[in-house]
């Protein structure tokens, strides 16, 4: 059944109320780190684990997060640390990965340890180190892992430090739509990524704008992000998730419905 585990007091909701429900409890929870609401529709066997600096929803299946949240301020962003990796002390060791899974990892499916929510974004904070815990790590593709991810996690904290941003939202997750092999030493089962999604907002008064993306392990070190930019609704049919549901239907379907409301200010055309 759905499970919430906590590391500290949930933090009072700021502009956006994380909502979603446990199906056999039909428990509500309420986090900041969302705009208008936490993705909804995952497993009810999830665990939500809720930190200082993120929330995530880690599953027992695939042994990664199905989504994760986190909100970027000027002052949350610094100089990334020693990548120290540690088993989810929250999790139970059959539902998340531990350190030795990866050995061998990068010399059979060419993958780094590839965050979620990223170490940079929150280096300015003494909670850097809850990014290395396993369930914000995925194996990710070395060419996107170093290529377009860690690009559109640079313009993230671009954007978080500009004058039109007081904070960015990003809500991110894996995608399973092929084979992408499997870790040669973990002892758990586990299903690697095929892909990735990001959705990124801003809130200004009443005006939310976003930006989502889809990336495959493909994609090459080189990529444009901006070449990988869909809408939110693409995002919800490859998902299998239900992002800003807490907004009303006026406002959520337009605004899920196109590419352009925060592209440009990612630096991106939208035609």
């Amino acid at each position: 059944m759905f499970s919430l585990r906590r590391a500290v007091p949930a933090p009072i909701a700021v502009i956006g109320l994380c909502v979603f429900s446990g199906l056999a409890t039909g428990q509500e929870i309420h986090h900041s780190f969302c705009a208008h609401g936490c993705p909804a529709g995952g497993p009810a066997t999830n665990d939500v684990i809720i930190r200082e600096i993120y929330v995530l929803s880690s599953n027992d299946a695939t042994k990664f997060a199905d989504w994760v949240a986190y909100r970027v301020t000027r002052d949350t962003i610094g100089v990334s640390h020693t990548r120290n990796w540690k088993t989810d002390p929250l999790l139970a060791a059959n539902e998340t990965l531990e350190p030795d899974d990866y050995r061998g990892a990068n010399a059979a499916l060419k993958t780094d340890r590839g965050h979620q929510v990223p170490l940079a974004s929150f280096a300015g904070t003494p909670h850097w180190s809850q990014t290395n815990y396993l369930s914000n790590i995925t194996p990710q593709s070395s060419s996107l892992n170093q290529g377009a991810w860690v690009k559109l996690e640079n313009a993230e904290r671009a954007l978080a430090r500009s004058a039109s941003a007081h904070a960015v939202y990003v809500t991110s997750g894996p995608l399973y739509e092929g084979n992408a092999g499997m870790l040669p030493k973990a002892d758990e089962s586990h299903a690697v990524p095929s892909g990735y999604w990001k959705v990124l907002a801003v809130a200004q008064g009443d005006v939310l704008r976003v930006a989502a993306f889809i990336f495959q392990q493909e994609t090459t070190r080189d990529a444009n992000i901006c070449d990988h930019l869909v809408t939110v609704n693409e995002v919800e049919a490859r998902s299998g998730l239900n992002l800003f549901h807490a907004l009303p239907a006026a406002r959520e379907e337009p605004l899920e419905a196109t590419r352009g409301t925060l592209a440009t200010s990612l630096g991106c055309v939208v035609e």
